[in-house]
This record gives C-alpha cells, structure tokens and sequence, in this order.
C-alpha cells in the first residue's frame, strides 16, 4: 500500500519531537498550575501578582476602590462642620489678642517705670539687683569726689512739710551712703502721699543706684504724724569709665510728693495734672502720650 511510506515519516517525526523534547529544559512555570488554580483564574493572577516583582505589570493596572458617592445632606453637613472649626479658631485667637491688649494697657505704667529703673533712662537712678553686687560696692578710693545734692518739693495739694535733712554728702564711686528726707503730715487728717524721683544730670543716672528708697510706694501719715525716710544709694564705678562723665562733680537728686489717687485699674497714682508729673520725673522735654481714656473720648468726639 502507498500509504505506509507516510505512517513511517510521521512516526520518524513524532520520535524527533520527543527527543528534543526531553534534552530540552521546559521553562514555563503553567505547566505546573495546580488545580485549585485551574478552577479560579481569579485567584491564580492574584497569586501572580503577589509571588514577586515579576507582576509589576499587573498590578500598575489595579484599580482603586469604588468611592460611595455622598449625599446632600451629608455635604452640606460636612461644610457646616469645617465653617464651625474655622470661626471657633478665628473666635479664640481674637480673644487671645484681646486679653494681652488689655493686660498690656493695665501693665504700661509700672512695665515704663520698670525700665526707667533698669536703664536709667531720662533721668531714671538705676534700681536694678545686678548693681547691688558685692564687687560694685567697694570705694574706689584714688577717684575724684562727687557731691550728690538733695531736693524735696511737694504739690500744692498736698498739706504736708517734706525737706531733706542734709543739703549734699560727697561720695567716692562705689562708695554706698545714706541719706534722710523727714515728711510731716500738716493737717487734720490722714493722708496717703506718692513720691516720684529724677536725677540731674540726665548722663549719670545710669551710674546713679537706689538700694532703697521711699519711691512709687505707698507713704501714709496720720493726722500730725512725722516720719524720716532714708535713702541708701551709691554711684557705679562704672562711671570712671564713661567719657561724658569724667568732669562731673555735682548730681542734684530731686524727690517730689503728691496726694495720692487710685486710677481705674485700682493702682495709686500721683493725684496731679500729667505734665507736672511728667516734669518732675525729668521728661518735660518729651512729648507726652494720651491716655486711653482721653484717646477714646477723642475718637467719640
């Protein structure tokens, strides 16, 4: 028959194929897909995509997860919530502004009287602590003398006697001295007084140290009644060192009392016209701020 040439090609072929088959390695891991992974495609690319990083490709085509969508309600409710956040935080901070405005109107006086003392400015003695330290306060003994002079003067209002009891004591700087001023109340009844303090020249109050003094305190005499009240100071040795003081030989330190008032706040205040209280702290030469009251009542106006 012709056609058993044929069935013996095919079967010499078929024998080729199995050879090559067999010296050949089989690379293709689907070979190997067991059955739970025949049964669930799913699951099988799952499992392709989390064996190892060659699934990059499949999972750069995953796809988020379906947003609910929200309702009206829930938006509208949603934005209320954000404004209500929004205008507690607007409503706290301006509070907080408010509080430290305030706080800083009611501090202003003893914070600028506060500095005063720390710099000496206009005029101002130092009353600082660091200057009382122990090594501030040795004589020096090869300097030149200093004459301090003592002033007392008093309102108009207040019926009271008030006078220093020396009229200068000469001091070496670093040299710390004491110093009285007597105050007698005149009148029939008793009266609470305030005294203010400055100290010419302007150029030595820095140098110029209170270690204490009677100043911005509250002073109350009876009816009759006669007090001393001492002042121990000292000039800084660090005068020596300033060249506008090196020709210095006289300091004129000036006490002035006045009736005393409490103000809104409830602190006592020299019951006197500002720029008389202004002067006899030494800041005539300055221009004067408004008070808030009167700044408020001009605004009104």
């Amino acid at each position: 028959m012709n056609f058993f040439p044929h069935l013996r090609l095919a079967a010499q072929r078929c024998e080729g194929a199995a050879a090559r088959l067999t010296t050949r390695p089989c690379s293709y891991r689907a070979w190997s897909v067991n059955n739970s992974v025949r049964r669930h495609p799913a699951q099988g690319r799952r499992y392709a995509t989390e064996a190892g990083p060659s699934s990059s490709s499949s999972s750069s085509t995953q796809q988020p997860p379906p947003q609910r969508p929200i309702s009206p309600q829930q938006a509208f409710a949603s934005r209320d919530e954000m404004y209500r956040r929004r205008n507690r935080s607007l409503l706290m901070y301006t509070t907080a502004v408010i509080i430290v405005g305030v706080g800083v109107t009611y501090a202003a006086v003893p914070l600028y009287r506060m500095f005063c003392a720390a710099t000496g400015f206009a005029g101002t003695p130092k009353v600082g602590m660091g200057k009382f330290e122990a090594d501030r306060m040795v004589p020096v003994e090869e300097a030149k003398r200093i004459k301090v002079h003592f002033n007392a003067d008093k309102s108009d209002s207040l019926p009271w006697s008030f006078v220093p009891q020396q009229k200068h004591i000469s001091v070496l700087p670093g040299e710390s001295s004491l110093a009285f001023y007597k105050a007698r109340n005149t009148s029939e009844k008793d009266i609470i007084g305030i005294a203010t303090y400055n100290v010419t020249p302007d150029r030595v109050a820095p140098y110029f140290a209170k270690v204490e003094c009677f100043c911005f305190e509250e002073q109350k005499l009876l009816a009759g009644e006669e007090v001393d009240m001492p002042l121990l100071f000292f000039i800084d040795k660090d005068i020596l060192d300033d060249p506008t003081c090196r020709n210095l030989d006289d300091v004129v330190l000036s006490y002035t009392f006045f009736r005393a008032r409490r103000n809104a706040q409830g602190h006592l205040e020299p019951d006197a016209p500002d720029d008389v209280v202004q002067a006899s702290q030494g800041f005539d030469k300055y221009e004067m701020a408004p008070r808030v009251a009167d700044r408020d009542k001009e605004n009104a106006a």
